[in-house]
């Protein structure tokens, strides 16, 4: 029944903000806000620290020789999670099908990529040594368009010569959230959708849903 009813709320809720054919007048507050946040908050910042504080809880949990994939995957949650935009994400990745899935459907999926993302930046962050000596900086050459961002990071470790390269697909509404990582030239939003598609492909679009359902379960 509370599931039946928050189902209900988040769509009543969505219809809402999707509704059309009324003008909007310029919120001035609005815009200020917004400029105020491009000084304080710009993309290149955001994805730094985001970077930045998740090597550095790795580092400690090193320190302390409790670098589980258990305690690295908590570390996930409680780090970087809150810095994703998960529904942006789950949109991309099922691009041309999303429109075709109901609102229970969505929300599956989203918990999919949740529980994805954690396994792979799990695999990431546990791959990473020599965290001792590490140092972090943003390429200038900032890719933007309205409130998107592509921010590169060059990560060096240790006296590796070879620095690590990886991009950050930003979006801001309230703040800057990340939208799909670049690792090793691989995305990892395409690297799911190219999954899904596949899938599709083979067995339908309700196959998939009966699989994503499984595994989340």
């Amino acid at each position: 029944m509370l599931k039946g009813i928050l189902i209900l709320t988040i769509f009543y809720v969505n219809f809402a903000l999707a509704a059309v054919g009324i003008p909007s007048i310029p919120n001035p507050v609005k815009i200020f806000n917004d400029s105020v946040a491009e000084i304080i908050d710009p993309p290149g910042t955001a994805a730094l620290n985001i970077i930045v504080s998740n090597l550095s809880s790795l580092k400690e949990l090193r320190k302390k020789n409790i670098a589980s994939i258990k305690n690295i995957e908590h570390l996930i949650k409680v780090k970087l999670l809150p810095n994703i935009a998960i529904d942006i994400s789950t949109e991309l990745a099922l691009k041309k099908h999303w429109d075709k899935l109901n609102l229970q459907q969505k929300l599956i999926f989203q918990a999919y990529i949740v529980q994805s993302l954690i396994k792979d930046y799990a695999g990431m962050l546990g791959s990473y040594d020599k965290l001792d000596s590490v140092e972090v900086s943003v390429d200038p050459k900032i890719k933007r368009k309205d409130n998107k961002a592509i921010v590169k990071l060059i990560i060096r470790l240790g006296d590796n010569p070879k620095p690590i390269n990886v991009s950050l697909k930003m979006i801001r509404s309230d703040q800057w959230r990340a939208y799909d990582l670049i690792f090793s030239g691989v995305s990892l939003i395409k690297n799911y959708r190219a999954q899904f598609n596949s899938h599709i492909k083979r067995k339908g679009i309700e196959s998939l849903v009966n699989k994503v359902s499984n595994k989340i379960k």
